[in-house]
């Protein structure tokens, strides 16, 4: 039976329950998902000086084929792009600057020195993100930054994340969507500190500081990230939850979910009603945990199809901004790409062709039954029927045969690094 036979036969079933899957699939088609530059070589970034990573992250594998200059990095973005469906938008940090050789610290980075990744975008219908890089540096080794007791070490990473909002306010007004400037820092002690509250105040300033510049809001989106642990700050964070989220109510920023950034019993598809009850819009980091702040690649798990259920059955899609952010260096990177991004629109798919409505009147009747009984028969409903379609009409390979393009490309491309 043929894609498109398949497709009728499976658009009947959801009709059943009121489902629309013809505007499903273009809906479908103007959701975009922010692709993460860094998996494509390990979060090394293209500094002249180049740093150890540091942070508080870690990247293992060596899979062969490694980014090594932006060109190549954005050949790899292309080949992951041209795999997956829809239009989307790309995520950069502030190492994928390109000074032509020269050392610049990155308090002095401009928009000049991302001209060729704005070019790109154009020529590709991309939009662009942006994050400030406040690891990986010499002035981040005590893993202090924005919060540290040196007022000079923080004035540096106050000009570098104020700089870094004029770089997003500049990828907007070149592009025409507004790009997302995210800051996450990585400040915190290995072991329990003895006195939780002055780095908190510390980071409060440096923050008002970097936000009493002004930028303009139809360009750049002002994000903050909070984090629960990380390698050498496992007794305390500095930028916890808590303090992010009362400090993006209070000033009016977006606060930005990571998946991996909270306890192992807490899950963010739980926080999204919450948080869009008192947000106009809400920004998400999703990737993969594995016991900790793994960033392994996404996969179409539980959490994952919770998470876009949470996004559509409250009618937010264009509340929520979705980026990706893992970074696995022991399968090919291309490869790794192409999984999360697809997994994450196959999730979107899934919780579109949900019957939401039907399914908030069972509980609101007290239904508990029907509604168990129905959640469950949809997990076995032909998506993957809807998914190949989609795919065909968005003129990707369908299925698994994406799989060959990655070969082909690795044989002819990455293999040659």
């Amino acid at each position: 039976m043929s894609i498109k036979e398949n497709f009728e036969l499976a658009k009947q079933n959801y009709a059943k329950w009121g489902v629309d899957v013809e505007e499903v699939v273009e809906k479908l088609k103007n959701v975009p998902i922010s692709i993460h530059c860094w998996q494509g070589d390990d979060v090394a970034g293209f500094e002249v000086n180049q740093n150890e990573l540091s942070g508080g992250i870690d990247v293992t594998g060596n899979y062969p084929g490694k980014a090594t200059n932006a060109e190549e990095l954005r050949s790899d973005l292309e080949k992951a792009l041209s795999l997956i469906p829809g239009k989307h938008r790309v995520n950069l940090h502030a190492i994928y600057a390109e000074t032509n050789g020269e050392v610049v610290e990155r308090d002095q980075l401009e928009p000049k020195h991302f001209e060729n990744w704005v070019k790109w975008a154009k020529e590709n219908g991309l939009g662009l993100d942006y994050n400030p890089t406040l690891f990986s540096h010499p002035k981040a080794d005590d893993g202090l930054t924005l919060s540290h007791p040196n007022e000079e070490i923080r004035e540096f990473w106050i000009n570098h994340c104020i700089g870094s909002r004029k770089i997003g306010e500049y990828f907007g007004k070149e592009l025409g969507t507004p790009a997302l400037t995210n800051i996450w820092i990585p400040d915190g002690y290995k072991d329990i500190p003895s006195d939780r509250l002055t780095p908190r105040k510390r980071l409060k300033e440096s923050l008002d500081k970097i936000f009493a510049v002004e930028t303009d809001e139809r360009y750049n989106l002002d994000a903050v990230e909070s984090k629960v642990f990380g390698i050498g700050s496992e007794s305390y964070v500095v930028g916890s939850h808590e303090f992010y989220l009362n400090y993006a109510m209070k000033n009016d920023k977006l606060c930005l979910l990571d998946t991996g950034h909270y306890h192992p019993t807490e899950t963010v598809s739980n926080k999204i009603s919450s948080m869009l009850l008192f947000s106009e819009k809400l920004a998400l980091h999703v990737s993969r945990p594995v016991r900790w702040d793994s960033d392994h690649v996404v996969i179409l798990d539980d959490e994952l199809k919770e998470i876009a259920l949470e996004i559509v059955r409250n009618d937010a899609l264009d509340r929520v901004i979705i980026g990706l952010d893992f970074f696995d260096a022991s399968i090919n990177r291309v490869a790794a790409w192409t999984i999360g991004t697809r997994n994450m629109i196959k999730a979107l798919l899934y919780a579109m062709l949900t019957p939401n409505e039907y399914l908030k009147q069972l509980q609101e009747e007290g239904n508990f039954t029907e509604r168990l009984a129905l959640m469950e028969e949809f997990k076995t409903y032909p998506f993957g029927a809807i998914w190949d379609y989609y795919c065909e009409k968005m003129g990707v390979p369908v299925k698994e045969s994406w799989l060959e393009e990655v070969k082909a490309y690795e044989n002819e491309v990455l293999s040659k690094r």
